[in-house]
């Protein structure tokens, strides 16, 4: 991995987490990510189940975590099977995690090969009440793929139909959404390579660059500093792509007078990065362009503040789309009467922005997190309003990932990122 390594406690500590959640005499299991193939011998790149590198931090293929607290035999209260190296291996791919090293990753004593897993975990499952077993039950997911987790889940209905089946996903979403402080300081390391990306790109542009020429800068700047590469597909849309809030073609040319929207984010040590920034592509702000940025600042910084503990994100929501509106009314984009006439269910600011305002960041872009359950210290958002106008050309999104924090204003972990107005045109020109 390109990733220093990180200290063993932060998985040791999930784990404590995820098992002050599991029921008496109950058992946890967590499976690996599936290695896709792309059509012939050749394959995506390996990418780890952010729930079982959480709990133990190996980033390797065809690894199970089992968790059984009150097992008997105190040896297998926590156990990782795991993928046996030998010399064949490691000449084609690489030698894989030995047994000392999986301790020095996970902390966890306990390692034993793939080929013992089955008569094992056989012993563990009739002594426990009842397993947990993981699924993916994101909010936004589409599951049309199935996983190695989904797989395993079918084998064991099958293969033990009596036991009592528990959901890990509900406990997931509530241990990843509060951040420990080593996962900060790596999300901090991830936006920090994020900001030399684009501080390197601000020279960079000018009239006639390609937006997949931005994208190639981005990436080389990233690859340099031990991060393996963008967070999620980077948006980098010049002029009225702008306002396509998923552009991911990035293939026109910048034009003089325009405004380019990008939305790109490194990764570190799995953990991601998402920011937006907007740039005029001559280094200068036309007047209308800059009232409409410093609208959408305007309201990320008050949106910002609203991120609280106690807070509910529905009406954390809600409250955000009223500091939209007074912008909208004075950039004469909506009226009152407009206002006065809206549907309550699509607000008339939404014709101008029409997408949530935060989401929770983490091992996962949209990271696991509870929208029914009031916002907690140390959770990690994203707070990104926009305004589209499609008629002018133009499209403004500005986003930073904050830290909530116990008695203040969240803590930006961007801050240093440059955002106003006047910063942009002064590095640009």
């Amino acid at each position: 991995m390109k990733y220093h390594k990180i200290d063993k406690k932060l998985f040791v500590n999930n784990r404590k987490r995820f098992i002050k959640h599991l029921d008496k005499n109950s058992l946890a299991v967590f499976n690996s990510n599936d290695i896709y193939n792309t059509g012939a011998d050749s394959t995506l790149p390996f990418t780890q189940h952010r729930d079982i590198f959480h709990l133990c931090g190996v980033d390797q293929e065809e690894s199970i975590l089992v968790i059984f607290p009150d097992c008997t035999k105190e040896s297998h209260r926590e156990i990782l099977f795991l993928k046996e190296t030998n010399e064949q291996i490691a000449v084609w791919e690489g030698e894989k995690l030995t047994k000392e090293k999986a301790f020095e990753t996970s902390g966890i004593k306990t390692v034993y090969w793939l080929d013992q897993f089955e008569s094992i975990f056989r012993q563990l499952v009739i002594e426990c009440d009842q397993v947990y077993l993981n699924s993916n039950e994101h909010l936004r997911t589409n599951n049309v793929m199935q996983t190695r987790e989904d797989r395993f889940v079918e084998k064991f209905k099958k293969d033990f139909p009596q036991h009592t089946i528990k959901r890990s996903a509900q406990i997931m979403h509530q241990i990843r959404s509060v951040k420990d402080p080593i996962e900060i300081s790596l999300m901090q390391q991830a936006c920090d390579i994020t900001e030399k990306g684009f501080r390197r790109i601000l020279n960079f542009i000018k009239p006639g660059v390609m937006e997949y020429e931005i994208e190639a800068e981005l990436i080389h700047e990233f690859l340099n500093n031990r991060s393996k590469g963008f967070a999620y597909t980077p948006i980098i849309g010049s002029g009225n792509a702008a306002c396509v809030l998923h552009y991911i073609e990035n293939n026109k040319k910048c034009k003089d007078g325009d405004v380019i929207l990008m939305d790109f984010g490194a990764e570190y040590a799995n953990y991601t990065s998402d920011l937006t920034r907007c740039v005029p592509v001559n280094g200068t702000f036309s007047q209308r362009q800059k009232e409409v940025y410093n609208a959408v600042l305007k309201v990320k910084k008050e949106a910002t503040k609203l991120l609280v503990p106690g807070t509910l994100l529905n009406d954390y929501h809600k409250q955000v789309g009223k500091l939209m509106e007074e912008q909208l009314v004075n950039l004469k984009l909506i009226s009152l009467d407009d206002i006065k006439n809206q549907d309550p269910n699509w607000p008339a600011y939404k014709k101008y922005f029409m997408h949530g305002t935060s989401h929770f960041i983490g091992l996962d872009t949209h990271d696991l997190g509870s929208w029914i359950n009031p916002i907690e210290k140390n959770m990690v958002f994203t707070v990104e309003p926009g305004i589209y106008i499609p008629e002018e050309n133009l499209g403004i999104r500005l986003e930073d990932d904050v830290v909530v924090q116990a008695s203040r204003e969240p803590f930006n972990l961007m801050k240093n990122i440059p955002i106003e107005a006047e910063e942009i045109e002064d590095l640009m020109n």
